[in-house]
Order: C-alpha cells, then structure tokens, then sequence
C-alpha cells in the first residue's frame, strides 16, 4: 500500500503549537525541542501506529521477493510424469452478459487441442441480456458441427459465479475441470502443457498465468498489467516454490473434481469463491501446482470504473475468506509460515481503510511536526519510506524484470502512475472492506468486457457501463484536501512533501474526473441512440 510516511515532515513543538500554527504565526521563537501536549500525543501515536501496520506488509513485500528468488526461479515448466492415457476434462465458461467476448471465447474453446471424445464443453450462462439467445445460437451452431458443447442458461443468478459453477458440476463429464471467464482466450495447447500435471493423484489444482491483450492499451492498462504482474509473478512464485498455500485465480486453470467435491463445493459466502475454495482444499492435503510458462491471454477493464469495480470485489472478496477461514486456518496442524503467509495474503486490503484514517490524520500530524529536526526526520521516517515506497519500487519494478529482462526498464516511468492507481483505489476498495467486515451482503459486480486489443478501438460507452454515483465527488473532495495540503507544505517551506502529496493528489483527481468523463460519454451516447431510435420510428 501507498504509506503516508512517505511524506517528511516536522516533529517537535510545545503545547501551543498546532493552534499557532494553524492560525499562520510561523515565527522563530518556536524553534528548539519542546514537551508535545496530551493532543499531539493523540496524533501521533495512532499516526505512526498505523504506519508501521502498512509497513509490515510493504517489509513482506521484500520477504515475497527474497522468497521468489530462492525458490521461485527453480518452478519447472514440465510435469515430473505424465498419463498412459488422458482423462476426461470438462471445460467450464460461466458467462453473465458478455454479448462482446462470448463469440471469441466459444471460437478459441473450441480450437483447444484435445480428443474430443475425452471433451465437454459447458456454457454456463446467467445472462439477462441479449448475450443469452446469441450464445444459445452459437453453441447450436459448434454443437451441429460436432463440437461437445453443453448450453446452460439460469433465470435466477443464485449464488453469482460461484451457484452456477455448482450447478454446472451436475451434468459435468469431466475427472478434471477446467475454467475460463469470458474475457480469456485459452490458447490452443492450454491442455496438453497443463494435464499431465494431474497424473500426481495429489495434485488439486493447476493455475497458469494471465497475460494480457490490451496491455498497450492506455497507461491505465499498462498501469493494470504492473499490478497482476507483481502477483503472477512474485506472490504465486514465491508462494508455490516455498511450499506456502496459494490461491487459484478462478480462471485460466484446472480443478479436479474430486477436489472440489472434498474440499466442501463452491460455495458463494464470499465474492472469491476460488480463494475460499482454495484454501479449504489446501487444508484438506491437497497439491496446488503453478506453472507461469503457460500464460492465458485476457482482456484488461479499460475503464476507471470498471478497474475499481475489479479490485473492490477482490478486496471484499478476500476480506470474506480472512474472516471465513483464517480461525480455521491458525487452528490447523500447518506450520506457523503457512499460517503468517495465509494472513498476509488474506488481509492486505485493510490497508485501505487505515489509508482513510492516515490522509484525515496528516495534515494536523503535518502541523504538529513543524518543528522536526533533520535527525529525527531521518530517525523516524526514513525506515517507513523504505519499508513503504521503496517496497512498492522494488517489487513491481523485479516482476518486470523477470518476464521482460530487455525492456524491464522502461517500467520506471509508469510507477508515478502506479502509485497514483493505488491511491485511486483508496475510497472504493475502504467501502468494499468495511462492508466485508460489517457483513453486508452485495452481488456480484461484473467487470465490462469489449473485446478490443492493443489497438485504440472505441467501447460502447452504453454498454454494461454502471454510473459511478458518488464515488468521484468523494475522490475529488480528498484530493483537494491534499491539495490545501500541498499548500500548507509550500507556506511552511516543507519542500520535500510536495512530490508525495503530489501522488495523492493526482491518484484522486485521476479517479474522480476520469469517472466522471467517462459518465459524461455514457450519458451522450445514450442520447444519440435515443434520438437515433425516435428518428427510426417517425
């Protein structure tokens, strides 16, 4: 996460200070150390508690990397044995309106390399829109061709993702199952890289990795791609060659059945139910195995609203399974680096929250601290920069590094605005994570799909776009408290602070305007089709 440490300032002032200061009395007579009153204590100690809380995972961060490459780099690209003869595998593709990915995802399904006769195919569709009868023609059509596809279609969306994949396991064939979202494109010898890694009766799981086809979108996709890199790379790397759980991704992998039904079924308590599955099997005994030479091609949200809808139901999602499963996890016979990773892994959006809780607290903090000398500045913020800021560096930038070794470098540029798409993430995943805490229920939140590459194409701005609401009032709001705060540093000649406060301000204009744009665009392409459909009628 994005520390609030990451800002120097000054420490030391008498009793009077902050309300002096606040008032504009900037004069010398304050200067030297004095006793800090009952209030600065009042802000400072929750201040740095909360700091040092989001230092420990940035330190974890560093711990991740170290992991990955004791371990990480040894993962092997090939399974230690393989089958006499291939199981049967059922292909599972839940869609939920997906009118612009589904033809494209049944067109690549349907070209994997596998005998058909050992092959199912499902569709399991709780579309409410047009992507219901166009999938049902298109699945008619492969099926008329001899391809064996099962079309599933629900009226009632019971248990989300999750319902349908358990219904789906009703009618499925497969000793193995496999599962794509709408917006992959398995590659054509996804199966055969993958399989034989089931012929150790322990294995449970394969997850491959995810690459993307419209990395080059934006710099939003860019910034995106980073973020799934850090954890495909590093935290599954890491994870796996240490012996650590992980989790599977609920898509682009494969289950077996026999897993799945051991390990309880899909159950839709969270908005991750691969991660909750995960875990329950992992402690039931079972084998996860990762295999990052097999990358699965997936499309990026290409808007802001749409990339925060992505991240919130994973911050509450595995906020869930924390809640859910983390007793029964440190009440388990693992050992206690299982355990510490389980709860890094689970917990890290709580860092959100206490993110809230810091951007409120700096500016008195700031105040409080106006007299700090160069010492103590270095003394108390320099270890939370760099177990903070340069964390966040240091991680991404080595996840590039190893899949681009030649090119890793021209990553640097992006992290201004990766740390900035961190700070955009702020208010909206702390909703996502109060309400997970709190208990509040919510569906599941689709990600807008449009079936678009590298190259700028045009979204449909009027389709399966949702308005942001108040979401971008609130991002803008805070930005411009870090706006007046940048304005308190220049008055108190607190330079070093600007370039930081900078990234907080940029991250929430960035996520209030942009949503706010992308609003407008819907609302005036609804009016053009409005008028176009009266036009037509008249």
């Amino acid at each position: 996460m994005f520390s609030a440490a990451l800002i120097p300032a000054f420490l030391f002032a008498q009793p009077t200070l902050s309300a002096r200061i606040a008032r504009g009395l900037f004069d010398e007579s304050f200067a030297g150390i004095y006793r800090l009153s009952g209030y600065d204590w009042a802000l400072l100690i929750p201040y740095f508690g909360i700091l040092i809380v989001l230092s420990v995972y940035g330190i974890h961060r560093y711990e991740t990397v170290r992991r990955y490459m004791k371990y990480g780099k040894k993962l092997k690209a090939a399974p230690p044995r393989e089958f006499d003869q291939l199981p049967r595998v059922t292909i599972q593709l839940p869609l939920y309106n997906e009118r612009f990915v589904v033809e494209r995802l049944l067109e690549s399904t349907a070209q994997i390399d596998y005998p058909r006769e050992l092959l199912q195919i499902q569709v399991l569709d709780d579309s409410t829109d047009e992507t219901h009868p166009f999938a049902e023609r298109l699945c008619n059509e492969y099926r008329a061709a001899g391809f064996p596809v099962e079309y599933r279609h629900r009226t009632n969306r019971h248990g989300f993702k999750a319902g349908a994949l358990q219904e789906g396991l009703e009618t499925a064939t497969g000793e193995l199952i496999a599962i794509f979202d709408a917006d992959f494109i398995p590659p054509r010898d996804f199966l055969q890289r993958t399989i034989h890694f089931f012929a150790d009766p322990q294995v449970g799981v394969v997850q491959t990795r995810w690459s993307y086809l419209n990395r080059d979108y934006s710099i939003l996709t860019q910034v995106e791609a980073m973020l799934l890199d850090g954890h495909f790379v590093l935290e599954h790397g890491a994870r796996y060659g240490s012996g650590l759980f992980f989790n599977f991704n609920g898509t682009a992998g494969i289950l077996r059945r026999s897993m799945i039904d051991d390990a309880g079924g899909w159950q839709h308590e969270t908005l991750t139910e691969d991660s909750d599955l995960s875990y329950r099997a992992q402690l039931k005994g079972w084998r996860f195995v990762y295999v990052p030479a097999v990358d699965c091609p997936s499309e990026l949200p290409v808007e802001t609203y749409g990339f925060q809808v992505q991240q919130a139901r994973w911050a509450k999602g595995l906020t869930q399974v924390a809640i859910k499963l983390l007793p029964d996890i440190l009440r388990s016979s693992q050992p206690w680096k299982v355990k510490f990773e389980a709860i890094m892994h689970l917990t890290p959006n709580i860092s959100y929250p206490l993110m809230i809780a810091v951007s409120v607290l700096m500016l008195p903090v700031m105040i409080v601290r106006f007299y700090m000398g160069i010492f103590q500045m270095v003394l108390l913020d320099l270890p939370l920069i760099v177990a903070s800021f340069w964390s966040i560096s240091a991680f991404y930038l080595y996840a590039q590094h190893e899949l681009y070794p030649k090119s890793w470098w021209k990553s640097i540029a992006f992290l201004p605005m990766l740390m900035a798409a961190g700070v955009a993430l702020t208010v909206s995943n702390s909703k996502a994570v109060l309400e997970a805490i709190f208990g509040i229920r919510s569906a599941f939140a689709r990600t807008p799909k449009y079936a678009i590459g590298a190259e700028k194409t045009k979204v449909a701005p009027k389709a399966y776009r949702r308005k942001s609401g108040w979401l971008p009032y609130v991002e803008l709001a805070i930005g411009s408290y870090f706006v007046y705060m940048i304005d308190f540093a220049i008055r108190t000649l607190n330079f070093f602070a600007i370039p930081f406060l900078l990234l907080f301000v940029c991250g929430y204009y960035w996520a209030g305007l942009s949503k706010l744009y992308e609003d407008y665009r819907g609302k005036l392409a609804w009016q053009r089709a409005q008028k176009l459909a009266e036009s037509g009628n008249s």
